[in-house]
């Protein structure tokens, strides 16, 4: 026997005319004159209306509640019932055992103005045709536990959405569920390597593995782009842990997107894999030679019509003299789809091939050009580059000066200092601001900007400032030293000796 109906409340309409102790407003016909506005589509005569709100407005306010129930009233005397919502949505089990059944499901689609009041959660077994309610009162959820269960028992189970306008379509359970507690939910293993687009080249051998786990032993199933396989090209064989997929020799139309079930009564897990079978794409569709000018050629082509079910990285172009024919590569892993060849030979004549590639390779064949390029030649007159002429020109400089000695009487001894300057600069030294000149005592020397002070023998009296003076056009320069010249003295012992 059909369950009890559930119960249906009052429209919002009714509901307003009962609670409506208050008196109206005076300003309140605006709104009666707005409710035949909006049903206007479904009657003949829509002006009679706010003619008729005037009048019944007069006596508001002697007897409040009757005009505010005419006003409420008039969108359902003129055809705006509440209508049932669609179906609840995605009617699917949560969880059972060997007693309670648990359902869940989406909200409908179509609601409507009038709301939602409810849900019914009916049930019935396998082989009767009596639906029996699960609970009196409308559920506002959007799960029900369903109690009180015999094991073994095969239900189907159906959910009804109520509102104001009644029942909607009921939303079933795709199948019967068996009440019986599931040992071990199925659950699919899905291998890392599996989980994002999985690429295989055109001819190579497909071996997958794909574990899962359930009891008492799942159901699995295949499906390819949400169709049956095609056994002759895909072998599936299932164990009680796993799931193999086999492909002999992979070719393109075996890409897709495969779906895995595992089904243990009424729970299944899925899992799916994208499989791109690629292999090397053709050659451009067209290559054209756009221009020639110079020592250059100006190419143009098109993309391959075939990329090999993949993306294309890039493109390599060649050339070839038509003397020699051979070809040359001058681009490789090129992106764009046009070229400038440069640096070709004055008097030459070229054709140019285009080939794509992608992650497998390059193409097989190429595109090649119809037009051919030719260098023409041209009078050429060499004008060395001008140079501008550096001015080293430097004042004296002195890179290391002269240091402070301390020599002894009868001992030679040599001051050392180094300058630089441009033009070479002249030398000379002084001794006490006196200029040496030519004195056979000293001897000067002057060699790649090394100078050199040679005294002989110095006696006490050769001590003082000596100064190195560097002058050219552009300058002078000096560096100055103190010499000082001691006298040995001998002891008694030693002088003994010495005589």
């Amino acid at each position: 026997m059909p369950g009890k109906p559930a119960p249906i409340k009052k429209a919002p309409a009714k509901k307003a005319a009962a609670k409506a102790p208050e008196p109206a407003p005076a300003p309140e016909p605006a709104p009666v004159e707005a409710a035949p506005a909006e049903a206007a589509p479904a009657e003949a005569a829509p002006a009679e209306a706010p003619a008729e709100a005037p009048t019944e407005a007069a006596p508001a306010a002697e007897g409040e509640a009757a005009p505010a129930a005419t006003a409420e009233d008039t969108p359902a005397a003129e055809g705006s019932a509440p209508v049932p919502t669609s179906a609840p949505l995605d009617v699917s089990v949560e969880d059972v055992n060997d007693s309670s059944l648990t359902i869940k499901w989406k909200t409908p689609e179509a609601i409507g103005d009038s709301g939602l009041s409810g849900y019914a959660v009916e049930y019935r077994k396998d082989g009767t045709s009596d639906w029996v309610a699960a609970h009196e009162e409308l559920t506002p959820a959007n799960r029900y536990c369903i109690k009180n269960l015999t094991a073994d028992d095969l239900l189907h189970v159906r959910v009804v959405a109520v509102n104001p306008g009644g029942r909607s379509e009921p939303g079933t359970l795709a199948g019967p569920v068996p009440i019986r507690e599931v040992a071990d939910r199925p659950r699919i293993r899905m291998p890392r390597a599996l989980r994002s687009r999985y690429v295989k080249q055109v001819g190579t051998q497909i071996n997958l593995v794909f574990p899962f786990i359930g009891k008492p032993k799942p159901v699995v199933s295949w499906l390819k782009d949400g169709q049956p396989l095609d056994t002759k090209r895909v072998n599936i064989r299932n164990s009680d842990k796993d799931s193999i997929m086999f492909i002999r020799s992979a070719q393109r139309e075996d890409s897709g997107v495969y779906e895995m079930t595992v089904k243990v009564d009424s729970f299944e897990d899925k899992a799916t894999l994208t499989l791109q079978i690629v292999e090397l794409p053709g050659p451009p569709a067209s290559v054209k030679l756009v221009d020639s000018w110079g020592f250059n050629a100006a190419l143009e082509w098109t993309l391959p019509k075939d990329n090999g079910n993949t993306e294309i990285t890039g493109y390599t172009v060649q050339k070839a003299d038509r003397k020699t024919g051979e070809w040359f590569t001058v681009l490789e892993n090129y992106h764009r789809l046009t070229a400038t060849i440069s640096d070709l030979i004055m008097g030459n004549s070229y054709c140019f091939r285009v080939f794509a590639q992608n992650q497998v390779g390059i193409s097989e064949s190429s595109a090649v050009t119809k037009g051919v390029a030719t260098i023409q030649k041209t009078g050429i007159v060499y004008k060395p580059p001008e140079y501008q002429e550096h001015d080293f020109s430097e004042a004296p400089k002195f890179t290391t000066p002269l240091s402070d000695r301390a020599a002894t009487v009868g001992y030679t001894t040599k001051l050392l200092c180094s300058v630089r300057g441009c033009p070479k600069p002249k030398i000379e030294w002084l001794k006490n601001q006196m200029i040496i000149g030519d004195d056979p005592k000293f001897r000067q020397i002057s060699n790649q900007g090394i100078c050199s002070l040679e005294i002989r023998k110095p006696c006490s009296f050769d001590g003082g400032v000596y100064t190195c003076r560097a002058k050219n056009a552009q300058g002078e320069a000096t560096v100055s030293c103190k010499l000082e010249v001691k006298q040995i003295v001998l002891s008694d012992a030693d002088k003994e000796k010495s005589k």
